[in-house]
C-alpha cells in the first residue's frame, strides 16, 4: 500500500509560487507539491516531469512542506567546504598582484604562496595557488623568479642537450684516455 500524499496545508502557497517564482527552483519546489497532489502523480513521474532525480524531487517537496509553504534557498552541495578564505577575501588579496600583472609584470606563483602562508599562518600547497588563480581567471604566471628558460645563455647551453650534459665540459666531450 502507497503512502498517503502529505502537503494539502501548503497546496495554495504552491499554486500562488508557481505564478511567482523568480528562479527555476522555486517553480521546481512548488511543481514538487503540486503535481502529486493535484495529478495523484507519483514522485517518480513528478520527479521526470520537473527534470530532477526522484530523491531530489523527494527533497524540494519536503523543504517546501517543513518550512510551511515558504521558499526556503537550499544550501548548494556544490560550496567550497575546505576554503581557505572567500571568493572576496581572494579577490582582495590578489588585488595588488593582479595590478602588477597588468601593468606589464608576471604573476610569480612563489611570491603569491610565500605571501598567502603569511596572511594565513600556515604552509601551503603550491596546488592550492593555482588553484586560486584559476578561479579568478588567471593563467600567465610564472612558477619561480629563477626560470633557466628565461636567460638567453641558459637557453643556448641547456636546451636540449643530452641527460648528463654540462656546460662547463670541453666542446667535444670528454678527451679519451689512451691506455698504453
Amino acid at each position: 500500500m502507497a503512502r498517503k500524499v502529505r502537503g494539502k496545508e501548503v497546496l495554495d502557497k504552491a499554486k500562488d509560487l508557481v505564478s511567482k517564482a523568480r528562479t527555476v527552483e522555486e517553480l521546481r519546489q512548488a511543481q514538487a507539491v503540486i503535481l502529486p497532489l493535484e495529478f495523484g502523480l507519483s514522485l517518480s513521474q513528478t520527479a521526470d516531469i520537473i527534470g530532477v532525480s526522484k530523491g531530489w524531487a523527494s527533497r524540494l517537496r519536503s523543504e517546501f512542506i517543513r518550512a510551511g509553504g515558504e521558499t526556503k534557498h537550499m544550501r548548494s552541495h556544490g560550496v567550497r567546504h575546505r576554503e581557505l578564505m572567500s571568493r572576496a577575501e581572494e579577490t582582495v588579496f590578489l588585488a595588488p598582484f593582479m595590478e602588477y600583472a597588468k601593468s606589464g609584470g608576471r604573476l610569480i606563483v612563489s611570491d603569491i604562496r610565500d605571501a598567502l602562508q603569511v596572511q594565513l599562518g600556515r604552509t601551503i600547497a603550491l596546488t592550492s595557488v593555482y588553484n586560486l588563480l584559476h578561479r579568478h581567471d588567471w593563467r600567465k604566471y610564472i612558477a619561480d623568479k629563477n626560470q633557466p628558460a628565461s636567460e638567453r645563455y641558459a637557453k643556448k647551453y641547456l636546451k636540449n642537450k643530452p641527460r648528463g650534459y654540462s656546460s662547463t665540459s670541453k666542446i667535444g666531450g670528454r678527451e679519451k684516455v689512451e691506455s698504453a
